[in-house]
């Protein structure tokens, strides 16, 4: 909320989405602003594929989002036993098809044009951190992508 009031001017009157914290985002609602969207962020608890329909995901097209900034892989004890009872009704290959680098790749082969990911588990905190420094970066000072990710390296 924070980054939101922050950055109100610049862009963000065009966002449109939904805080998890209110209520969980349907099938429809995420399909609909994947594929309305020419930029996408998910910041949320454990991996970003788990929250959506994988059969419906690689049957989208999404030629429109430039962007996808995933700050996933977050856990707390809550998400990590939802993800826990989830993980054990798929097969071991779907559960893989979520991994940061298997995501990315399909997320590319649907459409997206870059994809900003975490590549492990990281914290609250650290996951803060870094999209204040996404927002700075690409909605006050302008950098573009690469130069953004560039700072999250450093």
């Amino acid at each position: 909320k924070e980054i939101l009031e922050k950055y109100h001017d610049l862009f963000t009157l065009q966002w449109e989405g939904v805080i998890g914290n209110i209520r969980v985002p349907s099938q429809a609602e995420w399909e609909q602003l994947l594929t309305n969207c020419s930029a996408f962020l998910f910041y949320g608890m454990e991996r970003f594929m788990s929250h959506i329909l994988l059969n419906r995901l690689v049957a989208m097209n999404v030629p429109k989002c430039h962007l996808m900034i995933l700050l996933d892989l977050m856990r707390s004890k809550k998400s990590y036993q939802r993800i826990t009872n989830s993980d054990i009704h798929k097969s071991c290959l779907h559960v893989a098809i979520e991994r940061p680098t298997e995501a990315a790749v399909l997320l590319s082969l649907i459409g997206v044009r870059s994809v900003v990911a975490n590549q492990w588990y990281t914290t609250l905190q650290e996951n803060a951190e870094r999209l204040e420094i996404l927002s700075e970066s690409l909605l006050s000072t302008g950098r573009t992508t690469g130069q953004t990710v560039r700072i999250l390296q450093k």
